[in-house]
């Protein structure tokens, strides 16, 4: 069967070396391209100077985003443009019949991202969110460890993603620490992943959360960073934790701190450098981790085979349009909810917000 054909509409740092080169397999000395549904062949930006990037990679590219929509031969879109375009710049591919795969968080207001679900709906479209992290050999591991007990019923879990950005003048003039209204920030950025782990590990959905925002110690226009408390609809709680503003000494130190605690009545599941942009090959820069610890005994877990996170994301939404069942977008829908209640909460003193 034929490959999907997708095009890229924001090709920065991130489309060009996560999206582009691991999502697409473009780096052909890593993966194989033609085991995958999908290909990209396309690509545009609004800075002319990343065309370079593209056509190094082998991608056509397009002077302007209508060009690339006016392209018969595509028939979907990757949207990586900044937070606050997402919503204008994949309602344009829906109305000109394109499916669409969108960065998280799906749109900055709740209301937006309903329309562009209800749009898709009625145009038997398909619309996803790029919440890569389930897609992990380990978390997918993890949570087969959380439903078969080994550690007895899990009573909290506490997800962190924390780390320096923006104390450098330069990381503090970018758009996720200078414009509150792209929602980028911690909680945009990162807490947006965790609570959606939080929910896959668990198999359960925040149903309310409550979140405060920490000291300022950064000069930076966002939030440093957030405390968050969710609750489940069975009455089970758990912990984010995110931030610009606390150092985790070098690069492995501050990867390997990007993980989780799963605390069962018998032990404890701990993931290290499970909540980043790794999959678990074995030329990444650090060793992914998971461990099994009760008071009689450590196991560590390494898997034999992984899958590429972006790869299985993208390939998800790729399946969905070949196989005539398009994804309705409401993962991301949810996601900008929980993302838009601690916001609320932080700003309201810590107050519940129900979601």
């Amino acid at each position: 069967m034929e490959q999907i054909r997708y095009a890229i509409v924001g090709f920065g740092g991130i489309a060009e070396n996560r999206i582009a080169k691991e999502g697409f397999a473009l780096d052909t000395r890593r993966f194989n391209q033609q085991d995958l549904p999908m290909v990209l062949v396309g690509a545009t930006d609004i800075d002319p100077k990343r065309k370079t990037a593209a056509t190094a990679l082998g991608l056509h590219w397009y002077d302007t985003y209508g060009q690339m929509l006016d392209d018969d031969t595509i028939d979907a879109i990757y949207v990586a443009t900044s937070n606050s375009t997402h919503f204008p710049v994949a309602m344009k591919a829906l109305q000109a019949g394109k499916h669409v795969l969108v960065e998280k968080p799906m749109t900055t207001s709740l209301e937006d991202a309903n329309v562009l679900c209800e749009y898709a709906l009625s145009q038997g479209l398909s619309v996803s969110v790029n919440l890569m992290m389930p897609k992990n050999a380990y978390n997918i591991k993890a949570r087969e460890l959380v439903r078969s007990q080994v550690v007895g019923p899990i009573d909290y879990a506490v997800i962190h993603m924390e780390f320096l950005y923006g104390e450098d003048p330069l990381e503090a003039a970018t758009w996720r620490c200078a414009l509150p209204d792209e929602l980028g920030g911690p909680i945009g950025d990162v807490a947006s992943h965790c609570l959606d782990m939080a929910e896959f590990l668990s198999g359960r959905q925040i149903c309310s959360i409550r979140c405060v925002y920490y000291p300022k110690t950064l000069r930076i226009a966002v939030e440093d960073g957030a405390l968050i408390i969710y609750g489940m609809q069975d009455g089970s709680r758990g912990c984010v934790r995110v931030g610009f503003n606390q150092p985790r000494g070098g690069s492995f130190a501050t990867m390997d701190n990007l993980g989780y605690e799963l605390y069962g009545h018998d032990g404890v599941i701990r993931g290290y450098g499970t909540t980043f942009q790794l999959s678990g090959h074995a030329d990444e820069p650090m060793r992914i981790g998971l461990e099994v610890k009760t008071a009689v005994s450590e196991e560590s877990i390494s898997l034999d085979h992984v899958q590429n996170i972006y790869q299985a994301q993208i390939a998800e939404h790729a399946h969905s349009i070949r196989d005539n069942k398009p994804m309705d977008g409401r993962q991301g829908l949810h996601n900008v909810a929980m993302v838009l209640a601690c916001h609320e909460s932080a700003r309201s003193g810590g107050k519940e917000i129900v979601v």
